[in-house]
């Protein structure tokens, strides 16, 4: 199939990459144009424009949009929604609050065209390892181009199958959903990102707790020099907290088991206060996640070990620069 993708950050460029190892044709349009570039030389139609990008799209035509949330994917839908024709579909692929969603959809739909959300999770790896994805709109168009998402997830791998899992839609197996309708794709994934804070949380402060046993505070029996990057790799091999995380937390240790080039400054993104906001809209307990993101807060005042912990796994999988250059 063909796509247009308009982002060619950090995830849009290996979106693309990873489509045409699979046989699919995309065009792309970045305001860099040395990232253009980049994508042409390995196989992608350069676009100069939106305008140009929509004109040398196929009819049905889809466009993937891959930008930062607020603005910037505001603007450029509103744009797209002047240019293309009834049957188009409009993909975002960043991390939009999902009532944007839900208002856009709305908004499309007299026009004749679609709407689709796919919350994405994968990260800087997502060439290698797949995306995987939630995914909300209409259930033909999102049939439709099954073919972009399946290649794009990760597939079943080396994954053991769940015992007794039987249900026709294997696409949950391969590494995708479809969650419902407009908006349910990226609040799946919201949530998914809010418990992703409590989880960098949690191993954050058990390092910290491990990394403060030697503190001369403590009586002399009682202090221990612990090694934190042989105990990251022991949990990852067997142990019933292992995790991707994990084995991110374990790759910064062995590289500078001090974590001493992160700031320990640890942004939030939108989807740990989208997180707490739905909770409290439910009227759902979330005393961990919500202490994880009020953390986070806290982090931009002082800085711990376990705050730079939480920065090492921010840029191990999504490329988050929070390192002083």
């Amino acid at each position: 199939m063909q796509l247009g993708i308009i982002g060619l950050g950090r995830m849009g460029g290996n979106i693309a990459r990873r489509l045409m190892k699979d046989g699919h044709t995309t065009v792309v349009y970045d305001r860099s144009a040395d990232a253009v570039k980049a994508l042409a030389a390995d196989g992608s139609t350069a676009a100069s424009s939106l305008e140009d990008l929509v004109a040398k799209l196929e009819k049905p035509a889809a466009v993937w949009v891959m930008l930062p949330a607020g603005a910037p994917t505001e603007d450029t839908i509103t744009a797209l929604a002047g240019m293309l024709k009834p049957g188009d579909t409009i993909i975002d692929g960043g991390n939009t609050f999902y009532k944007d969603d839900i208002r856009r959809a709305k908004a499309l739909e007299p026009q004749g065209l679609n709407y689709i959300d796919v919350g994405t999770s994968g990260g800087v790896w997502g060439l290698e390892r797949g995306y995987c994805m939630m995914i909300g709109g209409d259930a033909a168009e999102v049939t439709r181009l099954d073919p972009i998402f399946r290649t794009l997830a990760p597939g079943l791998g080396s994954i053991d199958r769940t015992a007794g899992r039987n249900k026709p839609d294997d696409r949950a197996e391969h590494g995708y959903i479809h969650a419902g309708p407009a908006g349910a794709g990226h609040f799946v994934k919201m949530v998914h990102n809010g418990i992703e804070y409590g989880i960098m949380q949690a191993y954050a402060e058990g390092f910290d707790v491990l990394k403060m046993k030697g503190s001369d505070h403590l009586p002399v029996e009682q202090r221990y020099t612990l090694d934190m990057a042989d105990i990251a790799e022991v949990w990852r091999r067997g142990s019933v907290i292992s995790s991707w995380l994990l084995d991110l937390t374990a790759l910064a240790l062995a590289n500078d088991a001090e974590l001493s080039k992160y700031s320990g400054s640890v942004a939030d993104s939108g989807e740990g206060r989208w997180t707490v906001e739905a909770a409290v809209e439910e009227a759902v307990p979330i005393p961990v996640l919500a202490t994880a993101l009020f953390a986070r807060f806290r982090s931009r005042e002082e800085h711990t070990y376990a705050d730079r912990m939480l920065s090492a796994m921010r840029f191990g999988f999504g490329g988050h620069v929070e390192i002083p250059q």
